[in-house]
């Protein structure tokens, strides 16, 4: 079942980046770091509608770590600790669930200081298993816990929601 069409899916994007424009318009520069390839092709979405937007500039990064095991394999971020710096950083993924992925993606970021963390998602699911909380959401679902959701992407460009 399709929960969001692309039009559905280009409004979300453009709402949050509103919202984080909003809440950092007195910053030059934000970082969006993209949780694997989702979230990285979900944070550049949210950074060109936010170029659009404004005179806010956002970094992009790829958050790189494995959600099925996590301590086995490296996390790791694309940009050197010292651009993270006193910067505001934004994690991006498509889909917030239990919180998991995004509680193992902080472990990069306890190297730096920034200046503030927050988290973007397409779609947030009400199943946590860790304290996180997405601050940017651009919908909440209730499903079961048997149901997936699944974001499609076509070059860049956001195609559709499922629900399976």
């Amino acid at each position: 079942m399709i929960i969001l069409n692309q039009r559905q899916i280009q409004q979300k994007i453009k709402r949050m980046a509103i919202e984080i424009f909003e809440a950092h318009a007195d910053e030059s520069t934000i970082v969006l770091a993209g949780v694997n390839s989702k979230g990285l092709v979900l944070a550049h979405l949210i950074a060109q509608e936010i170029e659009q937007l404004s005179s806010l500039k956002a970094t992009i990064c790829n958050l790189n770590l494995n959600p099925a095991e996590p301590l086995k394999h490296p996390i790791s971020l694309s940009l050197e600790h010292k651009l993270l710096k006193n910067k505001v950083m934004i994690l991006v993924d498509d889909v917030l669930n239990t919180g998991r992925t995004m509680f193992f993606g902080f472990k990069p970021i306890m190297d730096v200081i920034p200046k503030k963390v927050e988290i973007c998602v397409l779609i947030e699911r009400m199943h946590k298993s860790f304290p996180i909380r997405a601050d940017y959401v651009g919908m909440k679902l209730a499903t079961t816990i048997k149901q997936n959701i699944e974001v499609y992407f076509d070059q860049s460009v956001a195609l559709e929601v499922q629900l399976t």
